[in-house]
């Protein structure tokens, strides 16, 4: 079992070092600027999840499920 616990904290470390990266290379977020100049309403707006930015978003919310899960199965103390 302690072979399956070293694969997995591996993977979690990796995990890890993308999300930083991803996180980084986000756009910053604005509050609440897109609704008050109508920036929402633009082909980009509404277009977001097709572009870069928006599969940036998809892969970040994909591995910080991975990231959560993973944190819960190495806690158990089950390896």
């Amino acid at each position: 079992m302690g072979a399956l616990r070293i694969v997995l904290t591996i993977i979690y470390i990796i995990i890890c070092l993308a999300l930083v990266v991803l996180v980084l290379m986000q756009e910053g977020k604005s509050a609440g600027l897109g609704a008050v100049s109508g920036a929402a309403e633009t082909y980009w707006g509404k277009n977001k999840g097709r572009s870069m930015e928006g599969k940036l978003v998809k892969i970040t919310t994909g591995l910080a499920v991975g990231f959560m899960l993973i944190a819960v199965i190495l806690n158990l103390n089950i390896f």
